[in-house]
């Protein structure tokens, strides 16, 4: 599964937002499985599929905890995690901690980023999609080469 796409939202009074049905079905898989929330890198979230999910904590675990960096940052990936379900209108709930890490106050950018999705308060989006852009080029070169 690949996720893609951008897609603009908003969230509600409950701290809910609703997942676009193309990013939906791969996210959940099936009716019952679950979505994981967590902090993620550069002021947004991560949302990840329980299957993803399960292969990120087995990657991470494996790392060494008497190790500083990975330590610190296992411990902010996981301390940060919400398990959430989809409801039947398409829409998770996100916990206050998490909303107030990436800023997002109402109008939201969900984009399908190839393993996970990353749910971001908009302006911050468009700021980080300015900045990112002008290098876009330059990337792909990089990472050609490798």
């Amino acid at each position: 599964m690949v996720f893609f796409g951008e897609y603009r939202g908003r969230s509600d009074a409950q701290g809910r937002i609703v997942i676009p049905a193309r990013l939906r079905g791969a996210l959940t898989g099936s009716k019952n499985a679950s979505v994981y929330i967590t902090r993620g890198i550069e002021k947004c979230l991560f949302l990840f599929p329980e299957t993803v999910w399960r292969s990120q904590s087995e990657k991470l675990k494996s790392l060494p905890f008497t190790k500083g960096d990975p330590r610190a940052f296992t411990r902010l990936f996981f301390s940060g995690a919400s398990q959430s379900n989809v409801d039947g209108q398409g829409r998770i709930l996100v916990p206050t901690h998490l909303f107030q890490y990436a800023g997002i106050k109402e109008s939201v950018v969900i984009a399908g980023v190839g393993t996970h999705v990353e749910v971001w308060d908009e302006r911050e989006w468009d700021a980080y999609f300015t900045r990112s852009l002008s290098a876009y080029g330059e990337l792909a070169e990089k990472l050609i080469e490798q």
